[in-house]
């Protein structure tokens, strides 16, 4: 394997693109990609439970075993905690999980809901089964919350030149916010990087942004190509990217899509954390404007039929 760079070390392989929420890649498919990316230095692997990319990573482990991986879990009861640990422990192939985060925090008070699965996480890190814990977010509230919840290792919260995917106030608060917490001995990781697909017409200036925050440890990105790997890696590197990946990665947006067999239930509404969907006329509608690209609506979608593509 190559060696890496500080530059591209801070590039994070986001990997619900490749999954059956969004691309649908088959596992061996989606392994080839964290291998190529791996060879070119880019070697932490960012998932969840819910982006069912284990089998995808598993295989990739097989050919890179030093890969670092970072996972997170809805759960907040003990045995839930305990399930997801060994959800990830047997779905990775693995027995340590080097990240284990509390997935979608919003505020102190949701924080306060996961005590026990944050308690035993902490227990698992004491132990050596888990290396760092902390929260994922797209709220201000919480990661100011994490600040003061002691054990918290790592927040990992949207942040991109727009502000695209905050949910709770500006681009400038959460900048401060994650400033304060790195002044607080937490390690910040950003997502949203390219504004879930909306600012991939303008990735060179917006990862520029990204990359001039001295705040930020790691910056995960959604790769589905080889092209979106070459580019990245060389922005990430300082480097010009080939013209021909560059073409290729341009053409790359993505969008939500929902087919006719929607019934218009409204799971998708209520789950939609941007409040990008609505029911009209007995079928959900896009906000595109609002809408992040995240597809954790289709994960609840009784009839699958919401996809990123």
């Amino acid at each position: 394997m190559q060696a890496r760079t500080p530059c591209v070390s801070r590039l994070l392989f986001g990997t619900l693109t490749m999954g059956p929420l969004q691309k649908g890649l088959a596992a061996e498919q989606g392994a080839e990609l964290l291998c190529y990316a791996a060879e070119r230095g880019v070697t932490t692997v960012d998932t969840a439970e819910y982006y069912r990319t284990y089998p995808h990573i598993k295989e990739a482990l097989r050919t890179y075993p030093e890969l670092s991986v970072c996972t997170k879990s809805y759960a907040y009861s003990r045995d839930g905690a305990k399930r997801s640990v060994e959800l990830a422990q047997e779905g990775i192939g693995r027995e340590r999980i080097d990240v284990f985060l509390l997935h979608e925090q919003e505020s102190e008070h949701t924080l306060r809901g996961h005590l026990q699965a944050f308690a035993y996480y902490l227990e698992m890190r004491e132990r050596g089964v888990i290396g760092r814990v902390g929260i994922s977010t797209h709220h201000i509230a919480a990661v100011r919350a994490a600040v003061e919840w002691d054990g918290c290792d790592l927040v990992f919260a949207p942040l991109n030149r727009k502000g695209i995917g905050i949910a709770d106030g500006s681009l400038a608060e959460m900048e401060a916010a994650l400033n304060d917490a790195v002044r607080h001995g937490i390690t910040t990781w950003g997502m949203k990087a390219l504004g879930g697909g909306h600012l991939i017409p303008e990735r060179e200036s917006a990862l520029r942004y990204m990359l001039g925050l001295p705040f930020l440890d790691g910056i995960a990105i959604g790769m589905q190509s080889t092209a979106e790997i070459d580019v990245n890696v060389a922005l990430f590197s300082g480097m010009t990217p080939d013209p021909v990946s560059e073409s290729v990665s341009a053409d790359a947006l993505r969008t939500l899509i929902v087919e006719n067999c929607c019934t218009g239930c409204g799971a998708c509404v209520k789950r939609c954390g941007n409040r990008a969907l609505v029911v009209c006329n007995g079928h959900a509608i896009v906000d595109h404007t609002r809408c992040v690209r995240c597809a954790y609506c289709a994960g609840v979608c009784p009839n699958f039929c919401l996809k990123v593509i």
